[in-house]
């Protein structure tokens, strides 16, 4: 049996259907994950999903990038509002279809129009007081959350760029080939399908982690100890296509 229980991931994404919902690029990304319970994982996932497992773990991502020229439709940046510091904290889902996905219990963004616009949507984005720090071998993210829920909780992680292509690794195609995003809004379970070109994944080494958004997001304690695995990707153009219900006969 394959490390993921029989399910193959595919590097790469398959067709996105039209229209597109959003465009926007993803750079400078430092991929920080620890191995946690599934049994912990459960109760923070959306009814209609459950904990995708790798090696027989579930497992917790803080993320960070640079958020560059998103927009709506395809190619359509967004003056200003669509270029920002992102640091998100996610889970990883599947649905009875077999459907994919990540699931974010918080991104910190340091546009508060962006905040407010998408947990209009029932996204979870939270403001906060961001920096990025790159002098092209290490780089670091920064933030401190600036309103509730969870006021005044930050992060500060960094890593020195590897050199090793980590492409073709099991675990890390695990972690970052995912095609779509599940959500629930007004009670129901949402699939929001993403593709990207394959990721051009290195190894990293964590120079500083001081993280308090992965227990806020639900996990204490994880994050206190070194990640179990540490990536690097300079970056990938992405879309978003419409998002669409799961049936309820699929809903687990």
């Amino acid at each position: 049996m394959d490390h993921d229980g029989g399910r193959r991931v595919w590097p790469r994404p398959p067709i996105l259907p039209r229209p597109i919902l959003m465009d926007q690029r993803w750079e400078r990304l430092v991929f920080l994950h620890w191995r946690v319970s599934s049994r912990l994982v459960a109760p923070l996932l959306p009814k209609g999903c459950s904990p995708d497992e790798f090696d027989g773990s579930s497992w917790v991502g803080l993320i960070g990038f640079h958020m560059v020229g998103a927009g709506f439709g395809y190619r359509r940046p967004i003056p200003y509002f669509g270029t920002f510091p992102e640091i998100n904290v996610r889970l990883y889902s599947v649905d009875a279809d077999g459907r994919r996905g990540v699931v974010f219990r918080s991104l910190e963004a340091s546009r508060l129009a962006v905040v407010l616009g998408t947990n209009l949507a029932g996204v979870p984005y939270r403001w906060g007081s961001m920096a990025i720090e790159d002098d092209r071998s290490a780089i670091s993210y920064r933030s401190t959350r600036l309103a509730p829920p969870h006021r005044g909780v930050t992060t500060d992680f960094g890593v020195v760029r590897g050199s090793r292509d980590m492409s073709d690794d099991a675990l890390a195609r695990f972690l970052t080939a995912r095609w779509g995003l599940h959500t629930s809004l007004a009670g129901r379970l949402l699939y929001v399908p993403n593709v990207h070109r394959r990721w051009q994944l290195v190894d990293a080494e964590v120079t500083h982690c001081r993280d308090q958004l992965v227990g806020a997001a639900g996990l204490p304690n994880v994050s206190n100890r070194p990640p179990d695995s540490v990536l690097y990707a300079p970056g990938v153009s992405t879309q978003f296509g419409w998002p669409h219900a799961v049936r309820a006969t699929d809903q687990l």
